[in-house]
């Protein structure tokens, strides 16, 4: 700003001094005596300061006010900061008309094809994971523009409303049903077992068994752990302990008739039923749903799944390498190979683009030239007036210039078309 205040106000010293060298000269043609070198310099003189005085006034009269005692010509200066509310409606009236009109902006859709650059835009991988890029930064700034808390306390209710719909007893019903449903419940059953056979088996589980019957004789017989060894009849009781209950398991496993099988698949079979028919069972689930519902626990881990997702999203959305990048950018470069290999679809979209540009571009052109009218109007005339001084203004200056030249020009045309003829 400070650049081009140095650089108007140099200007404006340019065109002064040419302009007071042309009076000055002409002041000293009037003082010497005539002949017709003299005579010439001062036609060229006396026409380029009225050429100058006048491109100055023009250029003066539109930034501020001039008195000259005239009524008529005075009324006719500072015509920016006057005519601030026409210059806003002219200058949003021809916006809408040359600029945001249906017809200009379906003649430029066409004339660019939209479509052709966007294909081919996204046809090079570097646009397209600048895009993966983009979105993320973007997808970013609308988590953090959402209130934490109020996102915390709509998940809190909807989880509520959720979970207060919910038949806690039919829905263990069903699930239990597809369990049980071509013996499904046996594959669990089947994976259990196992489990359990591998936990038998590990040293830790050994360890903590010996450490009980070490504990259990320190409780119950605290004198004769003392003389007895202690360590290895824990050991050797763990051990047993293990062997035995592996050895069932073992057998259950082994025997798809065995009668622990059976007993749970009554189990099984007769709980649902139960489920279905017995009211105080299905009471017992609507108390604790209830309870949930109740637990301040519950509504606390809930409100706080909001920040540790939040969390994590940002995480992802941060890293160049994660799979919301990838896929942004697989999608992005998939459209521009779709676009650039099928001419049906950029044309679609052209047509789509067109229909669009002629539907809102109406309430679109409303919508802006609005708010530069009503902008231009609430600017004050004299600051208005000064920021296009200061635009344009070394332009203007370049005019009086211009104008005391082409006077001097015109002067000294003037003087010779006057000598030639015998005249002078």
């Amino acid at each position: 700003m400070e650049h081009k205040r140095q650089e108007l106000a140099s200007a404006k010293r340019k065109a002064s001094l040419l302009l007071a060298a042309a009076a000055c000269t002409f002041g000293i043609t009037m003082l010497v005596t005539p002949n017709p070198w003299v005579l010439a310099a001062r036609a060229i003189s006396e026409a380029a300061l009225v050429g100058g005085l006048a491109d100055w006034f023009a250029v003066s009269a539109l930034f501020r006010r001039i008195p000259t005692g005239i009524p008529f010509i005075t009324a006719h200066t500072d015509v920016i900061p006057r005519s601030k509310d026409r210059i806003a409606d002219n200058l949003s009236a021809f916006l809408k008309e040359k600029f945001l009109a249906p017809q200009t902006l379906v003649e430029l859709i066409r004339q660019h094809d939209p479509s052709r650059y966007v294909a081919d835009w996204l046809a090079d991988p570097a646009n397209a994971r600048r895009l993966g890029s983009h979105v993320a930064r973007a997808t970013e700034g609308v988590l953090h523009l959402v209130e934490d808390a109020r996102i915390e306390q709509l998940l809190r209710d909807a989880a509520r409303e959720v979970f207060k719909g919910v038949d806690l007893t039919g829905a263990l019903r069903g699930v239990l049903e597809m369990l049980t449903r071509d013996g499904r419940h046996d594959q669990l059953l089947e994976q259990a077992l196992d489990r359990a056979l591998r936990l038998m088996d590990r040293p830790e589980t050994r360890a903590w068994l010996a450490a009980q019957v070490i504990e259990w004789l320190a409780q119950e017989h605290p004198r004769k752990q003392r003389i007895l060894p202690k360590h290895w009849i824990a050991q050797n009781v763990a051990t047993a302990i293990a062997d035995a209950v592996a050895a069932r398991l073992e057998s259950i496993r082994a025997n798809p008739a065995h009668a622990y099988r059976q007993l749970f698949d009554r189990w099984v079979r007769d709980f649902v039923v139960r489920l279905q028919s017995d009211s105080a069972l299905q009471a017992r689930g609507e108390d604790i749903k209830q309870s949930l519902l109740d637990d301040a626990t519950f509504g606390t881990y809930v409100g706080t799944l909001w920040g540790s997702l939040k969390a994590w999203l940002t995480d992802d959305l941060r890293n160049p390498q994660s799979a919301f990048h990838h896929g942004v950018a697989a999608a992005g470069t998939w459209l521009g190979r779709q676009l650039t290999q099928d001419p049906q679809l950029r044309q679609a979209l052209r047509s789509q683009l067109e229909d669009a540009a002629t539907r809102l571009a109406p309430d679109f052109a409303e919508f802006l030239t609005s708010h530069v009218r009503d902008t231009v109007r609430r600017w004050d005339g004299r600051e208005m007036a000064d920021q296009i001084e200061l635009n344009i203004g070394k332009d203007l200056q370049a005019i009086r210039v211009n104008g005391t030249i082409v006077g001097g020009l015109i002067g000294l045309g003037l003087y010779l078309l006057t000598y030639l003829t015998g005249r002078v």
